[in-house]
């Protein structure tokens, strides 16, 4: 039996969740979010909690199940408070050039600076030149920004430049040994 698909999920107050057919959206403070369910599971609502759950015990059935339950947890949770990634920019030179919520120049060492434009549903916020803060409802989607942000630059070994989260470590190498 799949663990996570068993779980209910809390509804806070100030969300609605409509299900209709083999559509959920979600409704709340922050914006709507709408998504089609996979496979033959099922969605219900069940005194301020939903329920997800599957016809069968095959193998699909039960992979789908818990990977529903945790889109729609996602779904919930997005409307009510929303998700963030943080960047953190290290190197001689890199920074955030210019922002605005929409949009982002970086200058990351090329002869070029980048240029790189928010989807709709995701902003971005920067407190220093050499941190961003990617926010939204989706969190696939604010995952998928962040990552496209981070590809432009991902922190090398030696030197320990580039972009990188908030809270990834990365491996050091020593350099050549000089004699």
């Amino acid at each position: 039996m799949s663990r996570v698909g068993s779980a209910p999920i809390a509804v806070p107050s100030g969300v609605d969740v409509a299900v209709d057919g083999r559509t959920v959206v979600v409704t709340g403070a922050k914006g709507t979010l709408s998504r089609e369910l996979p496979g033959e599971i099922t969605v219900r609502s069940a005194d301020g909690s939903l329920l997800v759950e599957r016809p069968d015990d095959t193998a699909r059935s039960k992979a789908l199940h818990g990977l529903t339950r945790s889109l729609v947890q996602n779904m919930v949770t997005g409307v009510s408070q929303g998700f963030s990634k943080e960047l953190r920019i290290q190197g001689v030179g890199y920074r955030v050039a210019e922002s605005t919520p929409a949009s982002l120049e970086l200058a990351l060492g090329f002869s070029h600076t980048v240029k790189i434009t928010a989807p709709e549903g995701v902003e971005f916020e920067v407190p220093q030149r050499t941190q961003i803060l990617v926010k939204g409802i989706d969190k696939q989607l604010v995952g998928q920004v962040a990552a496209d942000i981070r590809k432009w630059r991902p922190p090398e070994p030696y030197k320990g430049k580039g972009i990188r989260y908030i809270d990834e470590r990365v491996k050091r190498k020593a350099g050549k040994a000089a004699k």
